[in-house]
């Protein structure tokens, strides 16, 4: 679990690093420049909603739900395809966390949980947790990597987007494709990471949309390290 969750997390580090800039297009501008563009338009987004499909040849299939601010509130859902659920709400140092029964009978080990899990776990966030603990970070870094290079122009959804390739010595068999925005802002509207054992597709939307994220009821939370049973 925590090897392919970090690896579907850690690839959102690089999923928006492609743009075409405002007043420029795809045919006039560098690959180098549409992703110096679409990281400085990234940076300044208040929210974003993130949207990633996982697929590994060993592994399974881990699906995430993401509603950011890029900072320290957020709202999550990973499922995994073995049917375990995990949710999370981190709102600024702390995060309520709710697995459901197959989540908490196979990832923490406890076969002999039955029911449902109606409540949600308060914890305070670990700063040193590096996602190997299966919760998520609101932040994102968007920051260039590897060689990019300029591919067909397509649509993604109703939005027209220049594809731009990117190779990184670091990763000598993966290739990431992002499909970059044409018209309006130069946002990253998706990208496809591939290899010979993973594919992952990321989509972005919901740019900067006003965001609603509350704590649970004080009546649906318990204190870190109970599970609820019944």
């Amino acid at each position: 679990m925590a090897t392919v969750t970090t690896t579907a997390f850690c690839l959102l580090a690089s999923t928006a690093l492609a743009g075409c800039g405002a007043g420029g297009t795809g045919e006039t501008r560098s690959a180098g420049d549409l992703l110096d563009d679409a990281n400085a338009t990234m940076r300044k987004l208040k929210s974003v909603t993130v949207d990633i499909t996982n697929r590994t040849t060993g592994g399974g299939t881990v699906t995430s739900h993401l509603v950011t601010d890029l900072d320290d509130r957020c709202r999550s859902t990973t499922t995994w395809s073995g049917g375990g659920v995990l949710e999370q709400i981190r709102l600024g140092t702390t995060d309520y966390v709710r697995p459901n029964r197959a989540y908490v009978q196979k990832w923490k080990k406890k076969p002999g949980v039955t029911g449902e899990q109606k409540l949600w776990v308060k914890t305070p966030v670990d700063p040193k947790s590096s996602g190997g603990d299966g919760l998520t970070s609101c932040e994102r870094p968007f920051d260039s990597f590897g060689t990019a290079k300029k591919g067909d122009s397509t649509r993604v959804g109703d939005t027209r987007a220049i594809e731009v390739i990117v190779t990184d010595k670091a990763d000598k068999e993966g290739t990431y494709t992002f499909y970059v925005a044409e018209e309006g802002e130069p946002y990253v509207l998706k990208t496809v990471y591939k290899s010979a054992a993973q594919l992952t597709t990321t989509s972005f939307s919901g740019f900067d949309e006003p965001l609603d994220l509350r704590a649970p009821r004080p009546g649906e939370v318990l204190s870190a390290g109970s599970v609820n049973t019944r």
